[in-house]
């Protein structure tokens, strides 16, 4: 068979990476004189990452990250509140495997938006479904799915997600059926997915945010009690790049 017709063929077998690969190695005369399996074998690598990629940058696409972040970016000894170990017992994602959830309380601009996007961004990276959504978000998801007869459906997908990131939480008054809603979310989830929560508030205050006594006894319980809880500290990183970023102005500004 003549080379642009099994290169076509391929493309309609929908295996673009390996009609690629072909397409690359009908231009070097070095890959030409590989044997018939090498030259199967970089086809089928090829194939391989081609359809690594295009999951990896779907499930970016789902996730919908609250920051851009990856795990290499982050820089443990600007976070007060973590230590390297911890860090690194985060970043091995070995608590989404064992079905843990990660609570990351602190005030203000100190990482934890942040911290969240590179951890959900490494899962992304490892084939891990991701959903993000900041509190606001997730209630206005929740009232429109109600009103539009949908909320089994939008909870169904909740449930399927390896990991939940719930960005913000504390920072919205939630109406008594949106605290059962996310009862329901996370008694889906309990021991089956693991979900990541940043809030201002510390967890000592969770259970007066969320009001009704039992509800937020049993949200809590599945929550906290197989949870990495890391608690942030220290000023806010916006103000203090700011500040940094006013003084490098008056440096380089020209007197008049």
């Amino acid at each position: 068979m003549l080379t642009e017709p099994l290169i076509n063929r391929l493309n309609q077998l929908n295996l673009k990476g390996m009609a690629a690969a072909l397409a690359h190695q009908n231009t070097s005369a070095d890959l030409q004189e590989q044997s018939f399996e090498d030259r199967l074998g970089m086809m089928i690598e090829h194939e391989t990452t081609e359809r690594a990629g295009f999951r990896f940058a779907q499930r970016i696409r789902w996730a919908k990250l609250p920051q851009s972040a990856c795990l290499e970016d982050v820089r443990v000894a600007s976070l007060r509140g973590i230590d390297t170990t911890q860090w690194r017992q985060l970043a091995s994602l070995q608590w989404v495997n064992n079905k843990l959830n990660v609570l990351l309380t602190g005030p203000t601009g100190v990482g934890k938006s942040y911290m969240a996007s590179a951890l959900a961004h490494g899962a992304c990276r490892a084939d891990i479904s991701v959903r993000c959504y900041r509190l606001p978000r997730l209630i206005d998801e929740l009232t429109k799915a109600s009103a539009l007869h949908k909320r089994s459906a939008l909870l169904a997908q909740l449930a399927k997600a390896q990991l939940l990131v719930i960005d913000d939480f504390g920072l919205t008054p939630m109406t008594e059926h949106v605290v059962h809603d996310l009862l329901e979310i996370l008694e889906d989830r309990y021991d089956r997915q693991s979900t990541l929560i940043t809030s201002q508030l510390p967890i000592e205050q969770w259970h007066a945010y969320l009001g009704d006594k039992t509800v937020a006894d049993a949200i809590l319980d599945r929550l906290v009690h197989n949870a990495h809880k890391i608690t942030l500290k220290g000023e806010s990183m916006r103000k203090q790049k700011g500040l940094e970023t006013n003084k490098s102005d008056k440096k380089t500004a020209t007197p008049d």
